[in-house]
């Protein structure tokens, strides 16, 4: 009869063992899943979600640009649009370009070697007429 219980009794340790459930992966994972959404819930607050407005009617093209082109070569010299001129001659059509409604892009040439005081004196002469659209052409490498 105690032979009986015995065999009993230990048949109940292995219920017993079958019945317990190992946590320890489940932590691991319960610890994965936080650092996941620690990481992503501030992606997820940069957006704002709106709606945007429907555009009523397509933007027509801006008309053509209208570009004058002063080059200022290596001895200093001033070119308007292709031909020599004078720094007073320069001046005259800047104050004629002053009374356009809308002045064209001014499109500087100057030579690399110049000194750079010459460019920015161009540019000053520029600014005194009151034109500010000012483009500088470079060389691509």
């Amino acid at each position: 009869m105690t032979r009986f219980h015995y065999n009993r009794f230990r048949q109940r340790d292995r219920l017993s063992a079958l019945s317990e459930i190992n946590v320890t992966p489940l932590i691991d994972l319960a610890f994965a899943l936080l650092i996941i959404f620690m990481i992503t819930t501030p992606l997820l607050e940069q957006t704002i979600a709106i709606d945007l407005p429907v555009e009523t009617q397509k933007l027509q093209p801006p008309p053509a640009v209208e570009y004058k082109t002063i080059t200022l070569n290596r001895e200093g010299h001033y070119y308007w649009e292709g031909q020599r001129v004078s720094k007073e001659r320069l001046a005259s059509y800047m104050a004629e370009l002053k009374r356009l409604p809308d002045p064209p892009i001014l499109t500087i040439r100057a030579d690399a070697q110049l000194p750079y005081q010459e460019v920015i004196a161009l540019i000053d002469l520029i600014q005194q007429h009151q034109l500010s659209k000012i483009s500088l052409d470079t060389q691509v490498p």
